[in-house]
């Protein structure tokens, strides 16, 4: 039996518009490859577009979530909301601008003789796009 200690860091700008604090819960040994991270966003905080390679579920816990998927509209996840993106497609997700916002995600690293990346990091979603 292992006790996993969480690490709760900022979230890095490149990856990230305002403030948003990702605290990793997992990293699954091999031959599990489920990662799982509990973020809290201040109001208005966001990733920027990005994509999974294995796909990522995200569950909303507290206050409400945007969720856009590329070309698609955006939606709004409430507590208890869980939405699943497929592998590869990209997408960005945040805090609406009145609320903070925690949600967990969960997503598998590729296989490791793949040589693929987990996530790929995008641009960042404008204010004007974000206001939308």
């Amino acid at each position: 039996m292992e006790i996993i200690h969480p690490h709760t860091t900022k979230g890095p700008s490149d990856q990230f518009t305002g403030d948003v604090y990702p605290t990793i819960i997992l990293s699954g040994k091999e031959p599990s490859r489920v990662r799982m991270a509990s973020v809290h966003f201040a109001p208005g905080a966001r990733t920027a577009w990005h994509s999974h390679a294995v796909g990522q579920y995200i569950h909303v816990e507290e206050g409400a979530a945007y969720l856009q998927e590329r070309g698609s509209d955006r939606i709004i996840l409430r507590p208890g909301d869980t939405v699943y993106t497929e592998p590869d497609v990209e997408h960005w997700h945040g805090a609406l601008p009145d609320c903070f916002m925690v949600h967990k995600v969960v997503w598998e690293a590729p296989d490791p003789n793949s040589n693929t990346e987990e996530s790929t990091w995008l641009g960042h979603i404008s204010d004007v796009e974000y206001n939308l």
